[in-house]
């Protein structure tokens, strides 16, 4: 991706690709592992995919909270998973109450959300 990250080993369990619509992707994964970015937490939830978000900085770990409140994903507890931990952590992710939580929560994420904040300044500002 654009971070430059190198692969740990030459598996092939795990690629590394560069950019991509993650509209196109998330909607075709078995669940969504990330940072917790808000455009990425949305992108995953419209896609209607689980996600589990392994928060690093700034408003992450508000979006790994909100993910996990809605039961649409789970946050990581800390940003330096193991393998355990991720594990353990994806088994939440991946139950299937989380997965049709996911799916039907997709229809309610708005995608008019500039033209609403936009509507909704002019409306005060007058």
């Amino acid at each position: 991706g654009w971070a430059g990250l190198d692969l740990v080993d030459d598996r092939d369990d795990c690629f590394a690709i560069g950019e991509v619509n993650q509209q196109a992707l998330f909607g075709r994964v078995a669940a969504v592992v990330h940072h917790g970015g808000a455009g990425t937490t949305v992108a995953a939830a419209r896609a209607g995919a689980p996600q589990l978000i392994v928060p690093q900085i700034g408003d992450q770990p508000y979006w790994a909270r909100r993910a996990a409140e809605l039961g649409i994903g789970a946050a990581h507890d800390g940003p330096m998973p193991t393998g355990q931990s991720l594990s353990a952590a994806l088994e939440v992710v991946l139950a299937p109450k989380v997965l049709a939580r996911a799916r039907a929560f997709a229809g309610k994420v708005r995608t008019n959300g500039a033209d609403a904040a936009a509507k909704w300044l002019a409306d005060r500002m007058r």
